[in-house]
């Protein structure tokens, strides 16, 4: 009985859970489904909005599109129109232009006719005037007693005469007025490149002092039975005169590189103290190869210097040894950068590639430092050495025909000349040989004296002036101007020097009396 009554509840709680499960679902899905019907109606409200919202922007676009449209419509419909006016003017300014050709046509016609006339009537006159003039030939030549061309050779040779005379005269009004115009001109540009550019001047020698401590250092130096200085003489390649001269060793030697090679060496091996051959040796190698190293970076920095980019590490190491290189006592690698600055300046006064002038102007003497010695001009050497490494033809022609070994071919060519000229021939810039300077200043007085006519000739002004005393019953005035203009292109043509050299022709008649 208890059993069944437990039975009995247990399946009324149950009966009961599950009939409260189902109100609850029950319950649920309602509110769920109110839910649902409550967000339908959000969304299709929204939704709406939305519709009314987009139909708003879509109407406010197309009024926009359409406003634009009408715009581009207007202004093409404007355009068109202008077009249209174009046209019509243009088709009335053709017209005016066909009236015109038209009329231009016909009286082009018309004269025409006229020259075709006045031809005819021009020639008619031309064969009556050679008539008339072979008739007045054939009297003349009955009269004189000579032919035309007898009359034509005398008439000829007078005014060869004459014609000389006023070419003369008319040469040296031309020649003054070039040094009013031009020469003032090419002047002004000359000294304005000139007083931009300034180097020193340096002497050539051929000996260094190197100077010592003390008459001590000299005993070390030689070395037992001189084999320190025969070690070092065969390092360096040379002469080293120890005398009495106190505190002084002097280097020999024509090659500036080898002199400074040995100067430093000799400074190190005094400095260190330890003197013997395979120290020399070793010290003597070391400072070539520093040596060396300088000459690349000088070259290097030279370049940059002037701004010239791009050049073959050969052509560097020869710029660098110009700097222990000098010709007449002005050192090459300052005469090189002097006349690079030349070029430059020049260059862009005459409206040229300033530097192409500049890379041209340093490197115009480098055929004067080979490593060999050619048996050929500098110039030529330099002109092949620029071919070799690939230097533009322009460069190439430059440094060839600095000293007229080659033809100019090109405008930086004259200028490198003039910039060479300017920079060896300027007061200080380089000293002479005695003796060349000597046969310089006879052979222009005996080129002189080699002209008829010529009493004496004296070269002055170191060289810069010659003198030419003439007879006056020999040579008149115009002869005299002739002959200084043939002695000065002579001198020119078949002589070097520096400068320029002024011809003065003196031609004076003198009467003498005596009073008694």
């Amino acid at each position: 009985m208890e059993t069944s009554t437990v039975t009995i509840v247990v399946i009324i709680a149950i009966v009961a859970a599950a009939a409260a499960a189902f109100l609850s679902t029950l319950i649920t899905t309602k509110t769920l489904k109110r839910r649902r019907e409550q967000m339908l109606k959000e969304a299709e409200n929204e939704g709406e909005m939305i519709k009314k919202e987009k139909i708003l922007q879509a109407k406010e676009r197309f009024i926009q599109l359409k406003a634009e449209h009408d715009k581009l419509v207007n202004e093409r419909n404007n355009k068109l129109s202008q077009a249209e006016q174009r046209i019509k003017q243009q088709e009335a300014g053709l017209q005016k232009k066909e009236e015109q050709l038209a009329r231009a046509t016909e009286e082009t016609q018309n004269a025409k006719r006229k020259f075709e006339l006045q031809s005819e009537a021009i020639e008619k006159r031309r064969e009556e005037f050679d008539k008339l003039q072979k008739e007045q030939i054939q009297r003349l030549e009955q009269v004189s007693n000579m032919t035309s061309e007898e009359a034509k050779n005398i008439l000829i040779d007078m005014m060869k005469s004459e014609a000389q005379s006023e070419a003369t005269t008319y040469i040296n009004d031309i020649i003054d007025d070039a040094k009013m115009t031009a020469n003032k001109e090419a002047k002004r540009i000359v000294i304005n490149t000139i007083q931009r550019v300034a180097t020193e001047t340096a002497i050539e020698n051929s000996v260094t002092v190197f100077n010592i401590d003390s008459d001590e250092v000299k005993g070390r130096i030689i070395g037992r039975e001189g084999r320190n200085i025969r070690a070092l003489e065969a390092a360096t390649g040379v002469e080293i005169v120890v005398d009495d001269t106190p505190e002084a060793i002097i280097l020999s030697a024509f090659d500036p590189v080898r002199r400074e090679i040995a100067r430093l060496a000799l400074h190190q091996l005094v400095t260190d103290g330890r003197i013997h051959p395979a120290r020399i040796e070793e010290v003597v190698a070391k400072v070539r190869k520093q040596i060396e190293e300088e000459i690349v970076e000088v070259g290097k920095r030279t370049a940059i210097d002037l701004g010239i980019h791009a050049l073959h590490p050969e052509l560097i190491r020869l710029i660098g040894k110009m700097k222990y290189r000098s010709s007449y006592g002005q050192n090459l690698l300052q005469h090189s950068r002097e006349v690079a600055n030349l070029c430059g300046v020049m260059a862009a006064e005459l409206g040229l590639n300033p530097k192409l002038a500049r890379r041209a102007g340093l490197l115009h003497d480098i055929g004067k430092v080979p490593d060999d010695e050619p048996e050929l001009p500098h110039a030529i050497i330099g002109m092949k050495f620029a071919e070799k490494y690939k230097e533009k033809p322009e460069i190439c022609n430059a440094i060839g025909a600095h000293h007229d070994e080659v033809e100019m071919t090109s405008l930086i060519a004259p200028i490198v000349q003039v910039c060479d000229a300017i920079s060896g021939a300027r007061p200080g810039a380089r000293r002479e040989v005695v003796e060349s300077y000597i046969k310089r200043l006879k052979e222009m007085e005996e080129l002189a004296l080699s002209y008829p006519g010529v009493l004496k000739t004296y070269a002055i002004q170191a060289g810069r002036e010659l003198r030419v005393i003439v007879g006056s019953e020999k040579l008149s005035d115009a002869e005299a101007d002739i002959l200084s203009h043939d002695i000065a292109k002579k001198i020119q043509d078949e002589m070097t020097y520096p400068g320029q050299v002024k011809i003065t022709v003196i031609r004076e008649t003198r009467s003498i009396s005596y009073a008694k």
